[in-house]
C-alpha cells in the first residue's frame, strides 16, 4: 500500500488535520474519509463540474486535485456554501425558478455561482452563461439555473 502523507487545510472554516493515501483525489478525500457526500463523482474528468468546490476562493474540479495539494489550503464545499447567506439565497432561487429537477449537479452549480456573485455581483445573462459554463446539467435546459443565479445576484445587490 502506498504510503500516506500528512496535509492540514482549512475546511468550511474549521482547520484539519488528516493523512491520505498517495494518488487519492480531493473528492475522494472529502467524501469518503470526511462523509461530505454533497461534493458528488459526475465523471472523474473534470468535464461535468458535479464535483466543483472552491479552494483559496477559486472554483475547481475536485477529482482533478489530489488530495495532497490541499495541504495549507481553503477549502469550501456545498455545505459550506450553503450555510451563508450567499448560500440560502441560491438555495431559495434555484427552488423559486424551478431550478432544481434531479439535483445531481445542483451542488457544484450552486458553489460555481456563489463564487461568480461574489467575484461579479452584478453579473449579466451572459458572464452567468461563461461562469457555469463548466457545469454540466441534463435536465433543465440552463434558462432556470441562469434565471436563479440572476435572482441571487439581484437580491445580494439588494441588501
Amino acid at each position: 500500500m502506498p504510503a500516506g502523507c500528512d496535509i492540514a487545510f482549512t475546511l468550511n472554516g474549521v482547520k484539519r488535520e488528516l493523512n491520505v493515501p498517495a494518488g487519492m483525489s480531493a473528492l475522494e478525500m472529502l467524501r469518503d474519509k470526511l462523509g461530505l457526500t454533497g461534493t458528488k463523482y459526475g465523471c472523474g474528468e473534470g468535464e461535468c463540474g458535479a464535483c466543483t468546490i472552491l479552494v483559496d476562493g477559486r472554483s475547481m474540479n475536485s477529482c482533478l486535485l489530489f488530495a495532497a495539494d490541499c495541504d495549507g489550503r481553503e477549502l469550501v464545499t456545498i455545505e459550506g456554501v450553503a450555510t451563508t447567506p450567499r448560500g440560502e439565497r441560491l438555495r431559495d432561487a434555484f427552488v423559486a425558478n424551478g431550478a432544481v429537477q434531479c439535483g445531481f449537479c445542483t451542488p457544484g452549480l450552486m458553489v460555481q455561482a456563489s463564487s461568480l456573485i461574489e467575484r461579479q455581483p452584478c453579473a449579466t445573462e451572459t458572464e452567468i452563461r461563461r461562469g457555469i459554463e463548466g457545469n454540466l446539467c441534463r435536465c433543465t435546459g440552463y434558462r432556470k439555473i441562469i434565471d436563479a443565479i440572476a435572482t441571487a445576484a439581484t437580491e445580494k445587490s439588494h441588501e
